[in-house]
C-alpha cells in the first residue's frame, strides 16, 4: 500500500512538460543516504526521524538502504552521539510495539558515523561504498546527501562530493541544501554559480519545509479543486486583503551567530511566506504537478511585484535582543545591534487581478502564541442592522492554518458565508465536532473545515518527495533569486532602521499593531509621556516616552525609534513656528552617525517640513573634502538633503577646502563662515542647534583641552581633534548659545556611563565640553535613549 502511495506521487511529479526530465523513478537498488551535519540540531529533531519513516515506507519495495551520518568530529567522538540520536526515531500510531522495535533495530544496524572533513574522507566514503554494493552483489539506485550545514561550507562539500562520490552506472544523485540561500541578490548568485560548477541543477534540491507542510502544499490543488467558486471572487473587486502571518513565541537564544546576520526577513519573509504569496496570487497552471509550469507562474508573479519601499515595513526587535547578543558573541555592553526579531512588510502586485489589494507578510519571535496562517479576508457589502449573528454579517474568509494555535492541527477554514469548499481526495476530510474556539474574529462552527486524514511533518513530507525526485515543492534558482531581487532593495534601505523595541509575549499588547494607510504601513500605536516611575518594571508601559529634566535642562527619554520621532516632530514644529513669524527657519546639524535615523525620518515621514523655507547650516566638519566619506556634509546629503525638496542655495556647508587646500588658516574659512551667518541669520542666532555628544564629553568638535570660551568671540573656528582627521571646523560656545533651541541627541549603552558622569560634574567646558552648552536666551532640550539613561 505504501509502496504505490510512492509510486502514485512519482507518476503524479512526472505530469506534463518539463517535469517527466525532473521526475525519476526511483526503481529498486541501494540507496545511500548522507546527513552531512548528522549529529547537528536540524538531523536531531527532524532529518533522521524523516528518512527513517522513508525507510519504513520503502522496507518491502525491493530498495536496500545505508545511513551515514557524517560530521567534521572524528568517528570515536561522535559516534556515540549519533546513535543516541538514532535511539530516538519512532513509529507511527498504527505499528505494533514488536514491528516497530524491528523496524528501529535494523535501521540502527544500517547507519553509521563518517568523519568528513577532508577530500580523502569523501573518497573513503566512496569507497566504502563501492565496497558495500559489490560484497552484498546489489545495484546501486542513486546517492543522496544532505547538507545540515552552513551556507558558507556549501560549495566546499559539494565539490568534495562531485570529484569523489558521484554514483555511476546510471545511479542518480541527489543533494539537499538547506536556507539561507545567500543573504542579498548578489551573494545568491554568486553561491548559484559556485554550486553549478560542482551539480546539476536537476541533482540540486534547494529545501524551504515551508512547502512540505501540508496546507501550504494545498493551496494550489484547492484553488484548482474550487474553481467554480473562486475564480469570481479571486479578485481586487472582492478581496480586501491578503494576510500571511508566522508568529513565535520563542527567542533566539543558540542561534545568535547565524540569526544577527540574517533577521527575520531574511529567515522567514523572504523565503517561508513569500513562498506562500506566490501560491495564492499565482495564476492557475493548467497542471499543478508541473513544475516547470508552476516556476514560470511563481516568475510572473515576481515580475508584476511592485517595489518594497522603506514605508512598506516597520521593524521591531525584542527587549532582551540585546543582552543574549552581548553574551553569546562576547559583545561590550555599548553593542548596538539594529537586527529586527519582527517585521510587518506591505506588498502590491502591479497587475489589474489585484490592482491595490494589500499583501500583508508578518513574522516575529516573543509573540503572543505560536501560529502560521494565511487569510484571504473579503469584502462583505452586506450591512446588518440589527441581526449581527446572522451568517452573512460575519467576516467573509478563507484561512489556510498552517498548524499550532488555538486550533492545534493543520486546517482549511471556509466561512460559510462564502461556500462549501470540495472535498476530492480521502487525504483529506471535513471536520464537523469542533473544540470552542474562535479563529480570526470567527467562532470555529461559522467554518467549513477541511484537515488532513493523517498529519504529517514537513521533512518527512520532503525527504519523500526527494526521494522520489520530485521537485515541485522546492526551490529552483530562478526562483531564488526572483525573490532576492524583491527583498534585497528593501533590506538595504532599512540598513540602520532603529527596531522598535517590544518586551515580548502578552506584554507587546499593541505596540505591534500596524495600520495600512494607501501603500504605507506604520505602526498604530504613538508615543505617549509616562512618569518615571512607570520605568521600573519590564511591562508594555515602559516602552513609552519619559521627561524630565537633566543638568538643569529640559529632559525627554524613550527608545530609539521613538525617541527620534519626538525629536523629528519637535524639529518640525520649531520650524513651522519660525516660518510663521519670520519666514525662514535656520537650522544647524551636528555631524557623526546618531542622527542618521533622524534624517531617515524626516525624510521619509515628515513630508510637511517646511524645507523650501529652510537654511541648512552644519555645526562641525572634518577637514576633508566634501566628497570623502568621511566628510559630516557628505553625509547630511547622502541621508537627507538629496532626498527633500530644499533650494540648493539654502544649503551651507562650511569651507574647509579653499584654494585647493584643506582648513589651512590663512585661506580663513572660519572667518568667511563666520560672516555667511551674520550675513544671513538674524541676530545671529539659529532657531535650532542639532548637537550630539562624544564619549569623551565633546560636542560639535569642541573637545577637552581646547579653550573653555569654544575658541573666542567667533561664530566658528579651527579647532584639533584626539582622533583622525585632525583638523576640525566648528562652530563655537558663541554661536551655540544664541540659539532659540538646543538639541542634545545621546544614544546608545556605551553612552550610559558619560550620561552617568555628567549627572554629577560641574560645569567644566575644559574638561566637558558639552557642559559649555548654556542657551543665553533659549531652549536647552536633552534627548536621551533609554540605553544611555538607565544602561
Amino acid at each position: 500500500m505504501i509502496v504505490t502511495v510512492l509510486l502514485l506521487l512519482v507518476a503524479l511529479c512526472a505530469q506534463g512538460g518539463k517535469a517527466e526530465e525532473r521526475a525519476v523513478a526511483p526503481g529498486t537498488g541501494h540507496v545511500s543516504v548522507v546527513i552531512v551535519g548528522g549529529t547537528g540540531d536540524l538531523a536531531k529533531k527532524y532529518l533522521w526521524q524523516g528518512f527513517f519513516e522513508l525507510y519504513v515506507q520503502q522496507v518491502a519495495s525491493g530498495n536496500t538502504f545505508s545511513f551515514y551520518g557524517g560530521g567534521l568530529s572524528p568517528a570515536d567522538v561522535a559516534t556515540p552521539v549519533l546513535f543516541e540520536i538514532l535511539k530516538a526515531v519512532s513509529c507511527s500510531k498504527d505499528a505494533s510495539e514488536e514491528r516497530c522495535a524491528l523496524l528501529r533495530a535494523q535501521f540502527l544496524r544500517l547507519a553509521q558515523y563518517r568523519q568528513l572533513k577532508t577530500l580523502e574522507h569523501y573518497q573513503a566514503l566512496a569507497e566504502h561504498i563501492g565496497r558495500e554494493l559489490q560484497q552484498e552483489g546489489i545495484a546501486e539506485a542513486g546517492r543522496l546527501f544532505y547538507l545540515s550545514l552552513p551556507a558558507f561550507a556549501y560549495v566546499d562539500v559539494a565539490d568534495k562530493i562531485n570529484k569523489s562520490c558521484r554514483p555511476t552506472g546510471g545511479a542518480w544523485l541527489r543533494v539537499v541544501l538547506e536556507k539561507p540561500f545567500g543573504h542579498d541578490f548578489r551573494s545568491a548568485e554568486v553561491l548559484a554559480t559556485q554550486l553549478e560548477d560542482s551539480l546539476k541543477d536537476e541533482e540540486m534540491y534547494r529545501i524551504d519545509h515551508y512547502l512540505g507542510k501540508q496546507v501550504v502544499a494545498k493551496i494550489l490543488p484547492f484553488r484548482v479543486e474550487n474553481k467554480r467558486f473562486l475564480d469570481p471572487i479571486w479578485n481586487k473587486h472582492h478581496i480586501e486583503r491578503v494576510e500571511i502571518v508566522m508568529k513565535e513565541t520563542l527567542d533566539v537564544k543558540g542561534r545568535i551567530s547565524f540569526y544577527d546576520q540574517y533577521g527575520v526577513i531574511r529567515d522567514v519573509l523572504q523565503n517561508h511566506l513569500t513562498e506562500v504569496m506566490t501560491l495564492l496570487t499565482m495564476r492557475l497552471p493548467t497542471n499543478v504537478s508541473s513544475s516547470e509550469e508552476v516556476l514560470q507562474k511563481k516568475l510572473r508573479v515576481f515580475s508584476s511585484m511592485l517595489p518594497l519601499r522603506k514605508n512598506q515595513a516597520v521593524v521591531g526587535q525584542y527587549q532582551a535582543y540585546q543582552t543574549t547578543v552581548q553574551q553569546e558573541m562576547n559583545k561590550t555592553k555599548d553593542h548596538v545591534s539594529l537586527t529586527p526579531t519582527y517585521a510587518a512588510v506591505l506588498a502590491h502586485i502591479d497587475e489589474a487581478q489585484y490592482e491595490g489589494v494589500p499583501i500583508l507578510m508578518i513574522s516575529g519571535k516573543m509573540l503572543d502564541e505560536r501560529v502560521g496562517y494565511a487569510r484571504i479576508l473579503f469584502k462583505n457589502d452586506v450591512f446588518c442592522l440589527q441581526s449581527g449573528d446572522g451568517v452573512h454579517c460575519k467576516p467573509k474568509q478563507i484561512v489556510f492554518y498552517f498548524g499550532h494555535g488555538s486550533l492545534q492541527y493543520p486546517a482549511i477554514l471556509v466561512s460559510k458565508n462564502l461556500f462549501r469548499p470540495v472535498l476530492t481526495s480521502g487525504e483529506w476530510k471535513e471536520v464537523t465536532e469542533h473544540a470552542d474556539v474562535n479563529i480570526l474574529g470567527l467562532h470555529i462552527s461559522d467554518y467549513y473545515v477541511q484537515t488532513p486524514t493523517e498529519q504529517k511533518e514537513a521533512y518527512s513530507e520532503l525527504i519523500s518527495h526527494i526521494f522520489a525526485g520530485c521537485k515541485n515543492n522546492f526551490i529552483s534558482a530562478e526562483n531564488l533569486l526572483a525573490s532576492w531581487g524583491l527583498w534585497t532593495p528593501l533590506l538595504h534601505s532599512l540598513a540602520g532602521t532603529y527596531p522598535r523595541i517590544y518586551p515580548g509575549g502578552a506584554d507587546n499588547r499593541d505596540l505591534l499593531d500596524i495600520r495600512v494607510n494607501g501603500k504605507d504601513v506604520g505602526y498604530t500605536s504613538e508615543v505617549v509621556i509616562i512618569s518615571p516611575e512607570q520605568m521600573g518594571g519590564p511591562s508594555a508601559n515602559s516602552f513609552q516616552v519619559m521627561q524630565g529634566n537633566f543638568r538643569g535642562g529640559d529632559m525627554v527619554s524613550a527608545w530609539p525609534e521613538q525617541l527620534v520621532e519626538r525629536l523629528a516632530a519637535d524639529m518640525e514644529e520649531a520650524a513651522e513656528a519660525a516660518v510663521r513669524e519670520g519666514g525662514v527657519f535656520h537650522l544647524a546639524i551636528s555631524g557623526g552617525s546618531t542622527p542618521l535615523a533622524l534624517f531617515h525620518r524626516l525624510a521619509l515621514h515628515h513630508f510637511s517640513f517646511p524645507w523650501s523655507h529652510t537654511h541648512v547650516w552644519m555645526v562641525d566638519e572634518r577637514c576633508v573634502p566634501p566628497t570623502e566619506p568621511e566628510s559630516n556634509f557628505r553625509g547630511l546629503h547622502d541621508h537627507l538633503l538629496q532626498h527633500v525638496r530644499i533650494p540648493y542655495f539654502n544649503i551651507h556647508p562650511m569651507p574647509v577646502q579653499l584654494n585647493q587646500r584643506l582648513c589651512v588658516e590663512e585661506d580663513r574659512g572660519a572667518a568667511q563662515y563666520d560672516k555667511e551667518i551674520r550675513g544671513s541669520v538674524l541676530g545671529s542666532s539659529f532657531h535650532f542647534v542639532l548637537l550630539g555628544v562624544g564619549y569623551d564629553g565633546h560636542t560639535a568638535s569642541l573637545f577637552p583641552g581646547g579653550r573653555a570660551d569654544g575658541v573666542g568671540e567667533g561664530l566658528a573656528a579651527l579647532t584639533e581633534s584626539p582622533v583622525k582627521p585632525h583638523q576640525r571646523m566648528s562652530l563655537t560656545f558663541g554661536a551655540i548659545n544664541r540659539a532659540r533651541a538646543v538639541a542634545l541627541l545621546v544614544m546608545g549603552k556605551g553612552k550610559h556611563e558619560l550620561i552617568t558622569q555628567l549627572s554629577r560634574v560641574n560645569d567644566k567646558p575644559d574638561k566637558w565640553p558639552v557642559t559649555g552648552v548654556k542657551p543665553a536666551d533659549g531652549r536647552l532640550v536633552w534627548y536621551i535613549d533609554y540605553d544611555a539613561l538607565l544602561g
